[in-house]
Order: structure tokens, then sequence, then C-alpha cells
């Protein structure tokens, strides 16, 4: 089975493959793999207020491009004092204009530990979230969702992960995520339990190419 994976992330790409190394006779292309040249369009595909309805989203829309069985997930950070924001916006929360990659992520994380200021440490408690959607011709849409607990730090620790991993802290192992192996990550991560699920879905499905 070859299944396009809808994500121009380097990170995420080489955690989703770990992830889903044992299916068996599983192929996995990314976007470039799969002939999909950047586009304008591609920035329009999350407007909606939900991590399912985004996922949905970009998978039927790479799905519709290259006429394979296609993956996308949206994932992002929920902080309890700041209503579950960013949430959606985690990947653009920050209002800083053009900056992508590393320098996002970094204005990002400065402008989440900026709101939470006058916000005691214990307070600080948050989740990612991850929902990945598996698009297939003739199926109805597989929906997988997987949650992950933590507290945001102020200073950062770790130099694995992205995003805003050096500052949110598993409060059961005491690390942050970045701190992790990426296997422990993989185990214990929003998109470890999301992926997870969609690989016992792949396993038990029907094989076809």
């Amino acid at each position: 089975m070859r299944l396009v994976v809808a994500t121009r992330s380097a990170h995420k790409m080489a955690e989703i493959r770990q992830i889903l190394a044992d299916v068996p006779g599983l192929e996995l292309l990314d976007l470039d793999q799969a002939g999909v040249t950047p586009s304008p369009a591609e920035d329009d595909l999350e407007p909606y207020d939900t991590f399912e309805e985004n996922a949905r989203s970009k998978a039927e829309y790479f799905h519709r491009l290259t006429g394979l069985p296609t993956v996308a997930d949206d994932s992002g950070l929920e902080v309890d004092a700041l209503g579950g924001e960013p949430g959606v916006r985690s990947k653009r929360f920050a209002p800083d204009e053009g900056l992508e990659g590393e320098a996002r992520d970094a204005a990002n994380n400065r402008y989440v530990l900026r709101l939470l200021r006058d916000v005691p440490p214990e307070k600080r408690t948050a989740r990612y979230a991850c929902v990945a959607c598996l698009v297939a011709e003739g199926e109805e849409p597989g929906v997988f969702r997987g949650e992950a607990a933590g507290v945001v730090v102020a200073e950062p620790r770790g130099s694995g992960g992205f995003g805003y991993d050096p500052h949110v802290l598993d409060p059961e192992l005491g690390c942050t995520y970045a701190e992790m192996a990426a296997d422990e990550k993989n185990r214990r991560s929003h998109r470890g339990e999301a992926f997870r699920q969609l690989r016992e879905a792949l396993l038990t499905a029907p094989r076809s190419s």
C-alpha cells in the first residue's frame, strides 16, 4: 500500500515513519515524493476551528491531487490558562509576520510565555492534541485522536523535538518533550497516540494498492 503523508515538515515525517515502520508492505510518501509541488492554496487548508475539520480538509485536498490514500494531521498545544489557545492556531500563533521554520517556532514560544507571564507555574497546565485523518477512495474517512498532558515551563529544556517541545514538560516523566529520545517521545506524544491508532487500522484493513 502506498500512503501519502500530507506534510512538508521533515520533523513530523520522521516521527510518522518511525511509528508506522512495522506495517507490512506500507510505502510512505511525503508530498515531494508524491509529486505535489508547493502551492499557495495549501495556506488555506486549515480554516476551521477544530483539529478534526482541518485534518480532513488537508487529507481530502491531497487525496484529490494524488489519487492515493492520504493521511493528514492537525495538531497543537492547548493551554488551560489561555482558554485552550493556541489550539488550531499553534503553528502561527505569534503575531510576527514572515517567519518560518525554527524562527517561527521560537516566536510562538516567546508569545505563549509572554501571555503566561502572570500565571503561576502550577497553573500552566496544558495538553498536546493531534488528529489524523485517513482518506481513501470509496471509504469513509478514518479519524484518530491522541492527547498528551503537559505543563508549560519558562526555560527551554532539551535539543530534540520541534515546535513547543522545549517548553512543554511531561508531568509524569519530569522532562520536556524535547528532552525525550525519539522512541520515548513517540510512545508518549499526542502524535504517537493518534498514529498508533492509524497503525492498528492499517494492520486490520483489507489491502489495496
